[in-house]
């Protein structure tokens, strides 16, 4: 049935990986099934026959498709089936993406599609990591141009040792997640996420994980001997040689004098007439290629700017190699949200709003592994006037999703425990002015933000990238690298920590991949430079958390009851939560574990609340002094509820320091009223007094003649009803 079906088998990280390739998906240029444990990934790569006209890059597509079957699951939208891809989905796509595409011809312009579709999950087996594989098996064995093959893993760190591909439960454990792609002899990608690790730790990681990568490219090598297809010709879209050369000669000293300058915008107003002086040059002499001037240009931009940087020590704006761009940093920019912070970095700039909300408002996931909620949230907006150009807004795409989550990763490690700060966080990153890493810029204008709303970070955290340009074996690293440094040069290196260690990592590549002697020289520039910023800007525009939160956040407030008596907490159909949310003005939450969450703007309203639940879910003290609502006369006493649910009875003989001779000459149904807890018998009956709470609060005695009695009680909250003598 299937001829060309094969099977390859070799162990990672102790446990089986087995590639099937010739059974599925014939018709893809390549594919295989791959499985790792009992996570089952299929990929496929196809390239279309013909360049796409008219684009001046190479399109290549990767999709990662998360089937919820593979995890025994039915989608939750109302057509039952799978919708636009998730965040999580997103992510895994462009960690494939960038070790890969470095490796294509850079010339080529031939569509090319890269699908993952995940099948089956193991929750020891990651499927990114899987599906990295094996789309890099797939493009291997199929007739596409690529000078792969890549390997990815993950390296954790779990009680102070590193761990490959780490199980579900090492993973709770470990103090670094990092994903590391290699080819044969490079580092091809680091996505990192760290508890504050230092940067030696991190760089064995990240070695360790290299070294087994190496191990899985050469068995991918095996397996596209034995089936791999012949890589086809294609049509190269090459700058013809003589072109670029004629332009240089005529252009280059235009472009230096175009491009030397600190500010964006004169450097793109510089070059306008240098593009129109070319094209009137050339248009006659290249009729048929004339749209082909505009990549010249762009190429002799490269081309200066790269010399200057190896040659020279030259930097566009004249910044030394290991200069940042002037800082600046400011809180409380928003009146009426609950934090804001704004970090300027030369000509980039981001401010970050935080917003506080309850447990509840924490956001739902719907996806492949066991997260199923999330309580801080970061979203990275990235309008298009932050470069100085107009086109409509179409929702965040996958740029924003990243640099989103790249924020949001660096800043996981030091944002309090649930039980410390029991509050949903929401960063909201607005890229106002863009020239080069906003994603790190998002990072320092988030800890300005979260401290100036009073979350009580554990420390703060900077971001900064470090560039490279390398010729052969020479490589020059600079930081703060600004949007012509990273166009022209070959890798954006983004690391975030704080002054103890990293937090978070992503590097992106152009070229094939980087040497263990760049990754330690980015690793100490870019400690050198966050250092800098935290001590030079951040820490002096605001020094710590704030002791306050806004007072337009809400005030949250948390206790603990037996799981067994939510129930009584939450009332028939909700009607005992509903009245404590009504007459508190607050928002009550309620978890499985007997975790209560109660918010209120008014934190006096918060306690109350805490306090009726408490009475609700235990029995009352005795001695504990309420402000109760009488719900029924008897002719030996009065029924008054003190919580809803819960009330006990005030015999006759305690309804008043003086003598009653009826109930209802005391209290009538309705009336508020004060009553302490005197007696809790064998069967749980409570027992209250008037009486005695009249005597305590409001210092009556039995001899009063009961005119003190009208007194205010002493801002223990508006009386509903009135005291019966108040009404005769």
């Amino acid at each position: 049935m299937f001829p060309d079906f094969r099977k390859f088998e070799t162990t990672l990280a102790g446990r089986p990986l087995v590639v099937e390739t010739g059974k599925m998906a014939g018709l893809a240029g390549g594919s295989c099934l791959i499985r790792y444990g009992e996570t089952e990934v299929l990929c496929t790569a196809t390239m279309s026959a013909k360049p796409r006209e008219g684009v001046d890059f190479f399109p290549l597509s990767v999709d990662f498709e998360e089937k919820l079957y593979s995890v025994g699951k039915i989608p939750g939208s109302f057509q039952r089936r799978e919708g636009r891809a998730s965040e999580k989905a997103v992510l895994c796509s462009r960690v494939i993406d960038r070790p890969i595409r470095p490796l294509f011809p850079k010339d080529m312009r031939n569509d090319v599609g890269v699908v993952a579709t995940v099948m089956s999950v193991d929750p020891d087996c990651l499927p990114e990591i899987t599906a990295m594989i094996g789309v890099s098996i797939a493009i291997s064995i199929s007739e596409i141009p690529w000078d792969g093959p890549i390997s990815g893993v993950s390296v954790g760190l779990v009680e102070g040792k590193f761990v490959i591909n780490p199980t579900e439960e090492e993973r709770a454990k470990s103090d670094m997640a990092v994903t590391v792609a290699s080819t044969a002899d490079l580092v091809a990608m680091i996505e990192a996420g760290a508890n504050e690790v230092d940067n030696e730790t991190m760089y064995d990681g990240i070695m360790y994980a290299h070294k087994v990568n190496q191990e899985v490219v050469e068995f991918i090598k095996m397996i596209q001997k034995e089936v791999g297809k012949e890589k086809i010709p294609f049509e190269s879209q090459e700058v013809p040689a003589d072109m670029f050369e004629a332009v240089k000669d005529f252009a280059i000293d235009d472009v230096k004098a175009a491009l030397d300058t600190d500010d964006k915008r004169i450097r793109d107003e510089r070059l306008k007439p240098v593009y129109e002086k070319v094209h009137e040059k050339f248009d006659e002499v290249y009729p048929e290629q004339a749209e082909k001037l505009d990549e010249c240009l762009y190429k002799l931009q490269k081309f200066v700017v790269r010399r200057w940087l190896l040659d020279e020590n030259k930097r566009v704006d004249g910044r030394g190699i290991n200069d940042m761009r002037p800082l600046d940093a400011e809180v409380d920019l928003l009146s009426r949200v609950h934090g804001s912070g704004m970090f300027t970095r030369g000509q980039t700039q981001v401010l970050t709003v935080t917003t506080l909300g309850t447990i509840s408002d924490a956001q739902l996931l719907d996806g492949l592994d066991s997260e199923t909620s999330k309580r801080y949230i970061h979203h990275y907006n990235f309008p298009s006037y932050s470069v100085g150009e107009t086109r409509p807004s179409r929702g965040p795409g996958r740029r924003e999703i990243g640099h989103g989550a790249l924020a949001e990763r660096a800043l996981l490690p030091v944002i309090p425990s649930v039980e410390e700060f029991p509050y949903t966080i929401r960063l909201v990153s607005e890229v106002l002015s863009s020239n080069g890493s906003t994603s790190q810029a998002s990072v320092c204008g988030s800890t300005l933000s979260l401290m100036a709303a009073g979350v009580p970070i554990k420390a703060p955290v900077a971001g900064i990238s470090c560039g490279l340009v390398t010729e052969g074996d020479r490589f020059m690293t600079m930081v703060d690298i600004q949007g012509l440094e990273d166009f022209f040069g070959d890798m954006d290196f983004k690391v975030a920590g704080t002054k103890k260690g990293i937090t978070a990592i992503q590097m992106d590549l152009k070229i094939h991949g980087l040497t263990p002697a760049i990754i330690k020289e980015a690793l100490s520039k870019t400690y050198d430079a966050r250092c800098k910023i935290l001590d030079e800007v951040i820490l002096p525009c605001i020094a710590e958390p704030r002791k306050e939160l806004s007072k337009y956040a809400p005030k949250m407030l948390t206790t603990r009851i037996d799981p067994e008596k939510i129930g009584d907490v939450i009332g028939k159909q909700g009607k005992v939560i509903q009245k404590i949310c009504s007459e508190c003005d607050c928002k009550v939450d309620v978890e499985e574990d007997g975790s209560i969450f109660v918010s209120a703007l008014d934190i006096e309203n918060a306690k109350r609340a805490i306090t009726i639940i408490e009475t609700i879910a235990n029995d009352p003290e005795v001695g504990a002094i309420f402000r109760g609502i009488v719900t029924r006369l008897m002719s030996f006493g009065a029924f008054v509820e003190i919580a809803p649910g819960k009330e006990g009875l005030v015999h006759i003989s305690k309804l008043d320091v003086k003598h009653v001779d009826k109930v209802e000459d005391c209290v009538a149904v309705g009336d508020e009223v004060i009553v302490k807890v005197v007696e809790i018998d064998d069967q749980g009956r409570i027992n209250l007094s008037r009486r005695d709470a009249l005597i305590e609060i409001e210092g009556l005695t039995p001899e009063d003649d009961g005119e003190s009695e009208r007194r205010p009680s002493r801002g223990r909250g508006p009386r509903r009803g009135g005291d019966r003598r108040d009404r005769r």
